[in-house]
Parts: structure tokens; sequence; C-alpha cells
């Protein structure tokens, strides 16, 4: 009975203790919000944002590596998840997408196809991965408001760089490209 009791006294002592240590801090989000292509349209309707997409294929290798290790840094994800809207798009897709009163079909090529849209993204160039950052008005006239489309593999700090470049209006102001990563990168976000 004593050993219940001395038992039970230690481990209310214990919990006690432990209850006026300070909580462990929520980590950032390490997850990015991914969108359609439609959804991100319809956002962007009610409140105007950039979009990235994410341009890639079922069979690509590099696509799956930048899935695995670039977009689920904390740091990439929560720049993404708060500048803009976020879209995964299949290039293979043989969906029709529409977004508003554009309409965007699978072109069938050899065994596989393309659809038009990643065309247009991409402006024929099709490399995958390939990240797209589209401008707020996201069609000017008839054409869509590609701002950039950088093609390849991109390591975590090298994706936050660009991603920051396009998400702060640097390449509005003319900023040259080694000029931003070399100098202000740094100066804002550290190495």
């Amino acid at each position: 009975m004593r050993t219940i009791l001395t038992f039970l006294v230690t481990a209310g002592l214990a919990s006690l203790c432990f209850s006026f240590l300070p909580e462990k801090p929520v980590p950032a989000t390490s997850k990015i919000e991914w969108l359609t292509m439609e959804e991100a349209y319809a956002r962007n309707k009610k409140e105007p944002r950039k979009f990235l997409v994410d341009v890639y294929t079922d069979w690509c290798h590099w696509c799956k590596v930048m899935d695995k290790e670039t977009y689920t840094d904390p740091k990439v994800a929560e720049y993404v998840n708060k500048k803009f809207y976020a879209v995964r798009f299949n290039a293979e897709s043989r969906s029709t997408i529409r977004l508003g009163p554009h309409t965007f079909k699978f072109i069938p090529q050899g065994a596989k196809g393309f659809n038009q849209l990643a065309a247009i993204m991409l402006d024929g160039q099709m490399s995958y991965p390939s990240t797209v950052f589209i401008d707020e008005i996201f069609m000017d006239g008839k054409e869509l408001a590609v701002i950039q489309a950088v093609p390849g593999y991109l390591k975590a700090l090298e994706f936050h760089q660009v991603a920051t470049f396009f998400g702060e209006n640097y390449h509005e102001q003319e900023t040259e490209w080694e000029t931003y990563k070399d100098e202000i990168y740094p100066k804002v976000y550290g190495k």
C-alpha cells in the first residue's frame, strides 16, 4: 500500500512540475496549399494575388524530387502560401480547363500529348519541372499574363530566392537577378 501511495505522490508531483514547462512553439507550416487552376482562378476574382504554377508530369523524376525536398521546406511553404495562389498543373492533363471565357484542351502528340495551357505557360518550351509566375491580372486581353517561366529543378534556397524576387515585385523595378540574389536577398532574408 505504501508503495502505491509513494508512486501516486511522485507521479502527481512530476505532472505538476511538467505543467509549468513552456509549450513547444508551433513550427511554420511545411505544406503548400495546392489548388487546381480553376480554384486559383476563382479565388483570384475575389482576392487578386499572383499565381505560382508547378508544371510537372507523372514521369518526371526531378518533379518528384522538387515535391519532396523543395516544396516541403517550411520557409518556402510559408512564403508561397502567403504571397501566391499555388497551382500544381500536370502538363499532360487530358482534362479540359475552363477559366472564365477561355478553354484549354489536351492536344494529342505521339503516345502522349500536352494541355494547351501548359504550352502557353511555358511558351512552347516543354521542360519539367517548370515554375511559372503569373500576374494577378491573370489575362492581359487575350494573353495569359505570364511574368516568367523558370525551367528546371530548384533547391529550397534557390526556389525561395526566385519566389521572393517575383513575389516582392523586384522584376518590376528592373532589378537585375544577380544583384537581387547576391546583394538584396541576403540583407532581407539572410543566407
